[in-house]
């Protein structure tokens, strides 16, 4: 039946039938932990691949309205195994991982492109803004950067903004990380990470779904990816939100899984820092540094078998205030040639409700200090930026 893929082997045969299941549109991970408890083989719930009247009933009780099964869909996912390090992971493998399997709900598939036995490894979600100031992206480079030097593997969401940045900062230091996604893992978004994306699997890094092939992102999705996120992870670092954002989401996801939950602070003015704030005062750890990450999940380690060992706590420290290694993407960033007013605009995105002395904007942007100089004495008088000792702040 299966054209587009060589035979299955001996432990992948009941795999079809997880993968019809998982297309039904209303049958999610509790209906189909339900039916997996109930008939534990679930090829057995098919009759020359036709529901059989048990699986119909169940269905039709569920919500379900279209009871023919997408065999063809199914195709396309088993074509998927056709690709170079493509995994399909059952909640009854082995190799599923021991922290996702103990959330509320897991899903009962999971759709890898890499290295699928880093999932196994122990992780520090990294979540955040998608418009973070130049200080919250660097932080969240450098803190990804530093921990993967201990073995931690970073895990995030692939989304513009924090997440792009805790990604690369992994990368950079020749580490591994993980990208888990609201779509089909053929339908990459944002689009515009394609290329972070494949540069985390060259690297033995993982992209990882819940979704079947084809599945286009979509906002209900997000939550449900959110929750793998932290699912995977032994705690999660906020780096940026606000109030009302999905790293928050992530937060709580992380709470009722048992995880532990760190924010870095910010700027009483700066609204990236308010969810961050919020975090902290309902009992995150405030993480200043590297080591109140490891000092907090190294104790808890011990009790997880993980596949590879993690470091101790190591002398130096990695502090928020760091300026060293600015993010490359923003060291030359060219605005000449530009609008006045557009190049001020682009400037002003480099300053931070932080103190940012003159010389990190320089480096930031790529422009001469003369340059620099003069776009920044627009910006003050019109109150954009206010001149404070060791450099400038954004007014709030």
């Amino acid at each position: 039946m299966f054209t587009t893929m060589a035979p299955l082997s001996a432990d992948q045969q009941e795999l079809p039938y997880w993968l019809v299941l998982n297309r039904y549109a209303g049958i999610g991970p509790k209906h189909f932990q339900q039916l997996h408890q109930a008939f534990g083989k679930l090829s057995c719930l098919f009759n020359k691949h036709v529901p059989i009247l048990d699986l119909q009933d169940f269905l039709k009780k569920a919500g379900v309205k279209h009871l023919q099964p997408n065999w063809a869909g199914v195709e396309q996912d088993l074509a998927f195994l056709n690709q170079a390090n493509a995994h399909i992971i059952q909640y009854d493998q082995p190799n599923y991982p021991i922290l996702l399997k103990q959330i509320a709900n897991p899903p009962p598939l999971l759709f890898v492109e890499g290295n699928a036995d880093i999932l196994s490894n122990a992780q520090l979600a990294m979540v955040g803004s998608r418009n973070p100031t130049p200080m919250g992206a660097e932080m969240a480079f450098q803190f990804a950067r530093y921990l993967v030097g201990k073995r931690w593997v970073i895990t995030s969401g692939l989304a513009i903004g924090i997440d792009g940045a805790a990604h690369r900062g992994a990368l950079s230091a020749h580490g591994k990380t993980i990208g888990v996604i609201g779509s089909g893992l053929d339908k990459m978004y944002p689009a515009a990470h394609s290329l972070l994306a494949k540069s985390i699997v060259e690297q033995g890094g993982a992209l990882v779904s819940e979704f079947p092939m084809g599945t286009l992102p979509r906002k209900e999705f997000f939550p449900r990816r959110n929750r793998l996120i932290s699912g995977l992870s032994m705690g999660v670092l906020v780096v940026e939100a606000a109030l009302n954002s999905g790293s928050l989401i992530t937060a709580k996801c992380a709470l009722d899984q048992g995880r532990e939950v760190f924010a870095i602070p910010g700027s009483p003015h700066n609204p990236l820092a308010k969810g961050c704030h919020y975090l902290i005062k309902e009992g995150a750890k405030l993480v200043e540094e590297a080591e109140d990450i490891l000092q907090e999940l190294l104790p808890l380690s011990k009790y997880v078998h993980f596949s590879q060992q993690i470091s101790t706590p190591p002398k130096n420290k990695v502090s928020q205030n760091s300026e060293a290694g600015q993010i490359t993407q923003n060291k030359s960033l060219n605005f000449m040639g530009e609008p006045e007013s557009l190049a001020e605009t682009r400037l002003l995105a480099q300053i931070g409700f932080e103190c940012t002395s003159v010389d990190t904007i320089i480096e930031r942007s790529g422009l001469t200090a003369e340059e620099v100089s003069s776009m920044l004495l627009g910006l003050e008088l019109s109150d954009k930026i206010l001149s404070v000792p060791g450099g400038y702040v954004r007014n709030p």
